[in-house]
């Protein structure tokens, strides 16, 4: 039951601080990662591979620290970590980069995908196509998890890698990555984990049978513009640079590394560690608050995606009747939620997650995502009810 009145009234609507409901597309900047970054944006300004003077070592120090925090978060080595401008770079350095690796030392031309698969991804194993591979994408269930049947009848002798997401980014579904690694392995085929939206799943390399797993930093209360791929030492088969030039990053990744915001990616890996549990269940708690107050505005609602199996702020509804675009525009500017992916925003066409797990063009479009976050109150949550309430009276005039 709520413990508060959706039909009572608030403050006028002028007076209402936006809430923001959007943390999937990205989170606010944690000010302790903000602290950390802020002497290498002033005094600690040199280049992280200048060698030979004091300011390129303390900004290397800098460097060196972040690599460590981002490798504990994940359990991997240091030296296993790239960084990257984020996770789409991560992502297509890990595709495309393999694609040309194999081009040279591997017959296997297969990649599979999953169907709900961020577009980067998906663009990513696209653009090898060019140079021969083929690309199979493996179904889901309608609850969005990975049908594991199907995975396995697709495993065949000439498939390079398969790549899944580890939390879907509309849905928010958590996939069995470490079953998944293991039967890959087992077959000898190498395995990436897009972990962008995983922070609340277990992200250890090793118990996920990762080869390689790409990270986003502001998807975890960090700054935009960087992320990082991890690079399995033991890998059979590793990238070939996507990027080339002065040979940084072990040769993988060439290019001066922006040191602040590599510092705030280990700051924000670090913070996730150590509150990530507790943090699961305070927003798991407020989502559950959200998901109870819009089915008793919207009683014919449906949640897409696994019940339980799922992000612990995520909420991604389908409301016969309502245009989703039209629902998130008449709450502007007091709401912030979305359709789905930022990433494909201004394209005019359903969202290809909600079509792979089932729904119709006219479902996907009365669907809408909700996240909550970090700094979400219990107070927002109050206040998103009441408003969503007074323009589901409005819309039934």
């Amino acid at each position: 039951m709520l413990e508060f009145d959706i039909n009572s009234n608030i403050m006028e609507e002028n007076q209402i601080s936006p809430i923001y409901l959007d943390y999937q597309a990205s989170t606010p900047l944690d000010p302790r990662v903000l602290d950390a970054m802020l002497p290498y944006i002033t005094e600690k300004f040199g280049n992280p591979h200048s060698s030979e003077h004091s300011f390129g070592w303390i900004s290397n120090e800098g460097v060196e620290k972040a690599k460590i925090q981002v490798a504990s978060y994940i359990n991997s080595l240091e030296d296993e970590i790239v960084f990257t401008s984020g996770s789409t770079e991560a992502n297509n350095l890990a595709i495309i980069g393999l694609g040309y690796a194999a081009l040279e030392k591997s017959k296997r031309r297969k990649i599979l995908v999953s169907s709900i698969e961020h577009k980067c991804v998906i663009g990513a194993s696209r653009f090898l196509t060019r140079f021969g591979f083929t690309i199979e994408k493996i179904p889901v269930e309608p609850d969005g998890l990975i049908d594991i049947e199907k995975l396995q009848s697709h495993l065949t002798d000439d498939v390079l890698l398969v790549s899944v997401m580890s939390t879907n980014n509309e849905i928010g579904v958590n996939e069995p990555v470490a079953t998944i690694g293991q039967l890959c392995h087992e077959r000898g085929i190498l395995f990436h984990i897009d972990a962008s939206q995983g922070a609340y799943t277990n992200l250890d390399v090793l118990n996920t049978n990762a080869d390689f797993m790409s990270l986003s930093a502001h998807k975890i209360y960090g700054p935009k513009g960087i992320g990082s791929l991890y690079i399995s030492q033991s890998a059979t088969l590793k990238p070939i640079p996507i990027i080339n030039g002065g040979g940084q990053q072990n040769g993988y990744r060439s290019g001066t590394l922006p040191t602040f915001l590599a510092v705030g990616m280990g700051e924000a890996c670090a913070l996730m560690q150590e509150v990530k549990y507790t943090e699961a269940d305070i927003l798991k708690n407020l989502r559950e608050k959200l998901c109870i107050g819009l089915f008793n505005i919207f009683p014919n609602a449906r949640l897409n995606g696994h019940p339980k199996e799922r992000h612990p702020g995520n909420l991604n509804l389908t409301i016969s009747g309502i245009d989703s675009k039209q629902f998130i525009l008449s709450l502007q500017p007091h709401i912030a939620f979305s359709t789905g992916s930022a990433c494909t925003s201004g394209i005019i066409e359903p969202s290809h997650v909600l079509k792979a797990i089932g729904l119709s063009t006219e479902e996907a479009d009365s669907s809408f995502r909700m996240s909550v976050g970090r700094f979400t109150t219990e107070d927002e949550i109050k206040n998103t009810l009441i408003l969503v309430n007074n323009y589901y009276k409005q819309m039934s005039l």
